[in-house]
């Protein structure tokens, strides 16, 4: 059963954080949603997350350090959990149970090689606001999508954390 093997929960936990920042991409680049800066500030952690998945993956490679992997799990254990939070924290704000931050926008083209050129980004942009969910699957936005494979993730982590360290 793959609940008592730490490995595979491991690979799970690194393959559904690279599916959903993936997904996050996907939607961004492939169907046009732009974030909001809080979509933005929820990819912060799977970034920071890269760094000790990929220090597991070679110490898997070498079949070595289920001590160092349980520290690694329990690392990402807690990234993930405030992957989780920024998901819950953006989900609140999308649903008016608290206020988000007050400059909360989209991205502008920067890269304009001339001001008359960067005044013609500043039109086109796009305001994406914060508290608006742009759609909604099975009643829960990306945000709340992310709160949940964010603490799925972080429960995978968890459990491979406390198994490597029996191991």
């Amino acid at each position: 059963m793959m609940l008592d093997r730490p490995v595979p929960l491991l690979l799970a936990g690194i393959a559904l954080a690279s599916a959903a920042i993936g997904g996050a991409w996907f939607s961004e680049l492939g169907l046009g949603y732009v974030p909001c800066m809080l979509c933005l500030w929820q990819r912060i952690p799977y970034y920071v997350a890269a760094v000790p998945a990929l220090a597991a993956l070679a110490l898997l490679a070498t079949g070595k350090g289920p001590r160092v992997l349980g520290w690694l799990a329990v690392l990402l254990a807690l990234v993930f959990l405030v992957s989780a939070g920024l998901g819950v924290y953006h989900a609140g704000v999308e649903w008016k149970l608290w206020a988000g931050p007050a400059g909360c926008g989209g991205r502008v083209e920067l890269a304009a090689p001339s001001f008359q050129d960067f005044q013609k980004s500043l039109q086109k942009a796009r305001v994406v606001l914060c508290d608006e969910a742009p759609m909604r699957v099975l009643g829960l936005s990306f945000a709340g999508w992310n709160a949940v494979a964010s603490a799925l993730v972080a429960g995978l982590f968890a459990r491979a954390a406390q198994l490597f360290r029996r191991a």
